[in-house]
């Protein structure tokens, strides 16, 4: 009988992949080439990988608090080298590297940000 095998998408980027079940997403990434999660350590300890599940069945692995506190990983936060998916999951990228993605963490006025810091007052509208 097959492993069974769920669908993780990426918010920030649209980018889809499977994930076998019993592997941490990022290794499910990793393992197809992908590259929509930042890696780092790859332990659960360097914050690099974090995310946070929008939707989906998922369990994690022992993570540092010091990237996930309890009250993150409440709210669905998690680093994806301890994240396994027991179903299809819907990510949005929110670590240390999530810039690198070109996605604006939540909360962030990308718009504002650009505007300071060519020290226009407003962003420039076209």
């Amino acid at each position: 009988m097959p492993e069974a095998s769920f669908q993780i998408l990426i918010d920030n980027t649209g980018e889809r992949f499977g994930c076998a079940a019993g592997l941490d997403v990022l290794r499910g990434m990793e393992c197809l080439g992908r590259r929509g999660i930042p890696v780092g350590c790859r332990g659960g300890g360097c914050g690099v990988c974090k995310v946070r599940v929008l939707d989906g069945d998922y369990r994690t692995a022992k993570m540092s608090r010091a990237c996930v506190s309890e009250q993150e990983q409440a709210q669905g936060y998690a680093l994806a080298c301890r994240l396994y998916a027991d179903g299809d999951l819907r990510l949005q990228v929110v670590g240390k590297m999530a810039r690198a993605l070109g996605a604006p963490r939540p909360g962030f006025d990308f718009a504002g940000a650009l505007a300071a810091a060519s020290g226009r007052a407003e962003p420039e509208r076209r």
